[in-house]
């Protein structure tokens, strides 16, 4: 469904009334400026998050749709599907042992504990009417203190006040969070408190240990509907139980375990407004209330072979108070919940938690993880790839079938699709089916010492240009960059030498006197340091070979884009002309006897790609590099004899997949780079910006003065790409 289609079916089902479903698609329930301004201290704007409805729940015999507010894939959906097994033996079964608050109240200067809890016990009657009088209106709804309850503590390692007595003040909250009411209750009676107990209060404020307020939900999953066609139910059930053992006696799988129970839980408790960084400590300080951190949950095989799951934890919640009344937002996950009280809440609160921890516990004894996970995670990359909407689905397919769920491959995919189907290149007309193209490039290691015989090192971008011609009446070019597409004449100026190129090809292919309109889309800019030119020259070549049946092998059209290149930049090292064609990650020397190496690779490595605003011709950079170099060559030769070892240890890095040595190596290089005055003050903006947001090694690629940057980014590449594109720089 589309969003508006769900906050339709939601209306149909009486989930919803017809006002709110018209705020939500208006986008009138967001929070404004003016009112979160209202809400904390030092407001610059509003963060915004997805808000999603969960179906399929029943709880205690009653159906719910529940509102969640998360940011990460297959949530709501784990949930979701979670839940709709569980209807088949009649949903979640919650069962709550109380609401009650706890304020502390921690007393010092009492060496003798054990007296000062006996008077103050004699006092309680007085302490919990006086507590109550601070709140008539809680008193008024039917909530208030209830009770109070001593302990004393002994704080070990210092010499004086090694006793504490702390007061736990029990108040019924009603629907409210309360902990605005409990501080104030605790911070009125204190004065009374420490007249009576001779002592001082040094701490009055409210416990999100809620442990009396704990719920417990159950859910039962039938075995049938655990079978997958590869794995047995009885597998998968026995697989789950095993996995909770297993959190149960290691605290670094329980705090993951748990952290998923969490996914859930905080999704309910942040889009109904309530603290959920209260809800996350009493989660864990619940789970690790006997000394071990141990699971909320138990999975087991109940008498009829049946998966069985309880959660107990404690969830202390409202559905009253000032800051939800004051969002928008909260009124309408409300409304969607339907709830009536706050503890009707945290029933649903608990099932959620159920249900997020079975799902995670099924996906990760199956198919793993990530395979849901990243097929959800492919929706919000298309999205930040700016997938149209006619190509949106596709490029979520191509994602998960590619199994690289990366903004650059989106991109790939993008460049093909906006050539059609199979493959084909209408620039925004039909019948035009690609007849040539070639790999840009992307250096990581070497600039400029290639030029010198060093090494280089280099990974393709897989058809970065595509090209295709048809026999004309006069020479025309139509060339799409991006979403922009221009069409030159024989007569107007065609950018970046490419006539130039043209007639060379022309010449040597025996087709002189022919005209040709040329298509040619690059996904790659000119002048970013990507090798565009020898791109170009390469698909132009497979082109012309392919309608006119030419024959010509690899090595003939790189050795002839290797002559146009000279066109284009003077004094070529050849690695450009290399990759365009070979399309594959290489150790290049030129003196070198064969001048490639090729690297198999297991994985190709985590890189974004970012050009600068400026361009930047090679041909100048070379040039004025070749100045210096006359000036300074005893020094320049080391500098390039130091990026050489840089290359050669890089290549052994990037085979062996140790990122975080061939990040050191890129930033060692990109500082010899520097060196030799190739990079600008933008470049070393963007590296800047690469670096802080996560990024283990950045440099400059290509000639440099302008052009592009390369990151590597292990774990990193989404938050990268996002600090750079925030920055106003193209990711490519």
């Amino acid at each position: 469904m589309t969003v508006s289609e769900r906050i339709d079916a939601l209306l149909e089902r009486q989930w919803l009334d017809a006002a709110t479903a018209a705020r939500l698609k208006d986008g009138a329930a967001l929070i404004g400026r003016d009112t979160a301004d209202k809400m904390i201290e030092n407001v610059i704007g509003v963060f915004g998050l997805p808000l999603a409805a969960a179906p399929n729940f029943t709880v205690n015999g009653r159906d719910y749709v529940i509102p969640m507010v998360v940011e990460e894939p297959s949530i709501v959906a784990g949930v979701s599907g979670a839940a709709r097994l569980a209807r088949a033996s009649g949903g979640f079964r919650v069962d709550a042992n109380g609401s009650l608050a706890i304020g502390q109240i921690v007393l010092t200067g009492t060496p003798q504990p054990d007296t000062t809890i006996r008077l103050l016990e004699e006092a309680k009657d007085e302490l919990v009417a006086l507590a109550n009088e601070l709140q008539p209106n809680l008193r008024a709804r039917g909530g208030g203190a209830r009770d109070i309850q001593f302990f004393k503590r002994s704080l070990r390692g210092h010499e004086t006040a090694q006793w504490t007595v702390a007061l736990h003040l029990l108040v019924d909250t009603c629907d409210a969070m309360g902990a605005n009411i409990v501080n104030s209750m605790c911070e009125g009676i204190a004065p009374r408190v420490e007249v009576l107990s001779g002592g001082t209060a040094v701490l009055r404020i409210l416990s999100n240990l809620a442990d009396r307020s704990l719920v417990t939900a159950r859910a039962t999953i039938l075995l049938a509907d655990l079978r997958e066609r590869d794995r047995s139910a009885e597998s998968i059930r026995d697989a789950i139980v095993v996995a909770t053992d297993f959190a149960n006696a290691d605290p670094h799988r329980a705090a993951t375990h748990n952290k998923g129970i969490m996914n859930g839980i905080d999704a309910v408790a942040i889009a109904t407004g309530n603290d959920w960084r209260s809800c996350e400590a009493a989660a864990h300080a619940y789970a690790v209330r006997d000394g071990a951190y141990r699971s909320l949950t138990t999975w087991s095989v109940d008498a009829d072979g049946n998966l069985a799951g309880v959660l107990t934890m404690p969830i202390k919640v409202g559905i009253v108070g000032g800051s939800l009344q004051t969002n928008p937002a909260v009124q309408v996950s409300l409304q969607i919940a339907g709830v009536s009280s706050a503890g009707e809440l945290a029933t649903l609160m608990a099932a959620v938690g159920l249900a997020q921890n079975f799902a995670a516990l099924r996906a990760l004894v199956t198919e793993g993880i990530q395979k849901g996970h990243m097929s959800l995670h492919a929706r919000s990359v298309a999205a930040s790839a700016d997938a149209p909407p006619e190509h949106f689905d596709r490029v979520v397919q191509g994602l998960i079938e590619s199994g690289e769920i990366k903004i650059r491959k989106a991109h790939e995919l993008l460049a093909r699709m906006a050539g059609g189907d199979n493959d084909r290149a209408g620039m925004g007309t039909t019948g035009w089916t690609v007849h040539g193209a070639a790999a840009g490039k992307v250096i990581l290691l070497g600039e400029h010492a290639a030029v010198y015989d060093r090494h280089v090192l280099a990974l393709p971008l897989d058809r970065a240009v595509t090209v295709s011609l048809r026999e004309s009446d006069e020479t025309t070019w139509v060339i799409r960059e991006r979403d922009d597409e221009r069409r030159f004449s024989q007569q107007e100026r065609v950018p970046a030498g490419l006539s130039e190129m043209l007639d060379l090809i022309v010449q040597r292919l025996g087709l002189s006197g022919r005209a040709f309109e040329i298509r040619l889309r690059s996904r790659i800019p000119r002048a970013a340091g990507l090798g565009s030119s020898a791109a170009v020259a390469v698909a132009i070549l497979r082109a012309f070979d392919h309608v006119f049946e030419l024959g010509l092998a690899d090595t003939a059209i790189h050795e002839f884009a290797f002559e146009c290149e000279k066109l284009a930049h003077g004094n070529p090292s050849g690695i450009d002309n290399t990759v365009a064609t070979f399309g594959r990650p290489v150790l290049y020397r030129k003196s070198a006897t064969p001048p490639a190496k090729v690297l198999d690779l297991a994985e190709f490595p985590p890189i974004v790609i970012a050009a600068s605003a400026t361009q930047s011709g090679t041909k100048d950079q070379v040039l004025a590099v070749q100045s210096r170099h006359a000036r300074m060559a005893g020094r320049y030769n080391a500098i390039f004899d130091e990026i050489d070892a840089i290359a050669v240890a890089g290549a052994a890095a990037l085979t062996g997949r140790d990122y975080v040595q061939l990040g050191a190596l890129m930033n060692l290089c990109h500082g010899l780079l520097n060196a030799i005055e190739v990079s600008t003050p933008e470049l070393e903006k963007m590296v800047d910006i690469a670096r802080r947001n996560g990024a283990v090694g950045a440099k400059l690629t290509g000639a440099g003065g302008g052009g592009s940057i390369v990151a590597l980014c292990p774990g990193a590449t989404d938050r990268v790409e996002q600090a750079l594109r925030r920055a106003g720089y193209r990711i490519i």
